[in-house]
């Protein structure tokens, strides 16, 4: 359980590029030219998809390897999975149907709520005892 924080960290280094395949993939489906971010929505959606997982990861990771580094390691790898897997269902729902983000979403919201807790106690913590 001590390594489930890489493993996360590493398939959401795979789940990023998997989100840029898609965008090169739609770009060149639907003839839209770069630099240019709008024409089909199916590009459309893979790009938002792309932007908004790559949001989120910024302040995913950080928060994961604090709450793993303050002793929560397993704890942080379970709540990181259920992140990843929130954002994978998030990919797949918004690739088909823009309306059918919000599942997805809110688990993933709800894996980095977990760690945000993890970070949070596991820091105030370290400050206290010193």
């Amino acid at each position: 359980m001590t390594h489930l924080p890489a493993l996360i960290t590493l398939l959401t280094v795979l789940l990023l590029f998997a989100t840029a395949y898609i965008v090169g993939r739609a770009r060149s489906r639907h003839g839209i030219e770069a630099p240019a971010i709008s024409g089909h929505p199916a590009f459309e959606r893979a790009y938002r998809v792309q932007v908004n997982t790559l949001e989120n990861t910024v302040m995913f990771l950080p928060t994961l390897w604090l709450a793993a580094h303050f002793g929560f390691s397993g704890w942080a790898g379970l709540a990181g999975l259920v992140w990843l897997l929130g954002r994978i269902w998030y990919v797949v729902a918004y690739l088909q149907d823009a309306s059918k983000r919000g599942p997805g979403f809110g688990l993933s919201m709800f894996g980095w709520a977990a760690l945000l807790v993890m970070a949070g106690i596991g820091l105030a913590r370290a400050m206290l005892i010193g």
